[in-house]
């Protein structure tokens, strides 16, 4: 029986050539996956017929935009997910979807690998390939692009040499990948961190220095779940999507930064992701107001390791998994409205309301009708700085 292989399929030059490229390197039948996390480009149906035209021998295109946005952006949001504090996650969320379909489609084959067209110096392989190996241990993983050395020249001689059906045009001078959560920019002039980005860099956000009318969103959550803009319903993926168009209208959401990568280089990173940055910054808020101190110091721990282990391709770990339940657990208070402005690239909070407040105005207050008795604060004061007064006398002595 012939060997197959399961190929993760974006319709682009590469990965359109890595089909015939495959066959000849491993003589193995090649079944490409395409799955749609909000890319935009071309229609899945189009990318499907010129995989088939390309020599796979079969085809599977998934409409994974609200799957993506419920099982790993909403998980993302309640842990409030920011690699180095500034990231949040873009390109690393979308990847354990994309290897759930490929898993599933190598099983459905019969396939013993899985292909992708990741190089060997990003963070990609790593989440590709740890991902598909917690989910099927006994698949074999290739990169045609790292294993059998496919340069772009190759590949635009190996796609005229057998005349398949893709466009061979002048490669972009940057790497771009986008999805519904966000868009990541990469080399080109922006390999000199010196170099500052031109607007031309940019795609879902407007420039923030662009004079323009503020924007005031009311943004709901239920259990750390946005359900709801101007108290109107919405899925996950349409709350990300409406903030993609208003945040990326206002030029919330660019960052540039240099970010350590997994494989131990640093790499120059700019992002864009308007809607994610404008639920994160709401929902941080919420939690501010509804979840109690302590829980929320050890969820800011937390919260930097999931961040750490989405990162580094391990979502599927055991760690990340048993994290998961305790941020679920930190979100079952988290419901309310956030008001916010939009403007000038920043989202700014301006308000916050919850019937799981914490927020006691009576205690806060320093106005008539203060409830706090300020006549305990001196005892307290005592014995909580007790053990330093005690070691202050011993070193000071």
């Amino acid at each position: 029986m012939t060997e197959r292989v399961v190929l993760a399929y974006s319709g682009g030059l590469d990965t359109s050539v890595c089909i015939g490229w495959i066959a000849e390197e491993t003589g193995a039948e090649v079944i490409a996956v395409a799955v749609d996390v909000g890319q935009g480009g071309e229609d899945l149906d189009v990318i499907r017929k010129r995989a088939l035209a390309c020599g796979a021998v079969e085809a599977e295109v998934a409409d994974a935009k609200d799957e993506f946005a419920d099982e790993y952006c909403l998980p993302a949001i309640k842990a409030n997910a920011l690699y180095m504090d500034r990231y949040p996650l873009v390109s690393a969320l979308s990847r354990p979807t994309i290897v759930k379909h490929l898993v599933a489609a190598a099983k459905k084959h019969g396939a013993t690998t899985v292909a992708h067209g990741c190089t060997g110096k990003g963070n990609d392989q790593v989440r590709f390939e740890a991902g598909i190996s917690s989910l099927a241990p006994d698949l074999k993983c290739i990169a045609p692009v790292r294993d059998y050395a496919m340069t772009r020249d190759k590949a635009i001689a190996f796609c005229e040499e057998n005349n398949l059906p893709i466009a061979t045009t002048k490669k972009s001078p940057y790497s771009i990948d986008q999805n519904v959560f966000g868009r990541a920019v990469e080399t080109g002039f922006l390999e000199d961190i010196w170099n500052a980005p031109i607007e031309d860099v940019y795609d879902y956000t407007s420039n923030p220095a662009t004079p323009r009318d503020a924007d005031e969103v009311i943004i709901t959550f239920k259990e750390g779940a946005p359900v709801a803009i101007d108290g109107k319903p919405v899925t996950v993926l349409q709350a990300i999507q409406q903030l993609n168009e208003r945040a990326g209208a206002q030029g919330i959401g660019r960052i540039d930064m240099v970010e350590d990568r997994l494989v131990g280089i640093k790499s120059r990173e700019i992002y864009e992701a308007p809607g994610a940055i404008a639920l994160i910054t709401a929902h941080q808020e919420l939690e501010n107001v509804t979840v109690e101190r302590e829980l929320a110091r050890y969820k800011r721990q937390v919260e930097q390791r999931w961040s750490e282990l989405v990162y580094d391709g391990l979502w599927f770990s055991p760690l990340k998994r048993a994290l998961d339940g305790f941020i679920a657990e930190a979100n079952q208070q988290v419901s309310g409205d956030i008001r916010m402005t939009l403007h000038g690239g920043r989202a700014v909070v301006t308000g916050r309301r919850s019937e799981r407040s914490l927020y006691d105005f009576n205690l806060a207050t320093y106005d008539t009708g203060d409830t706090f008795d300020q006549s305990l604060s001196k005892g307290f004061i005592e014995i909580f700085g007790m053990s330093s007064k005690i070691a202050a006398k011993r070193d000071l002595a």
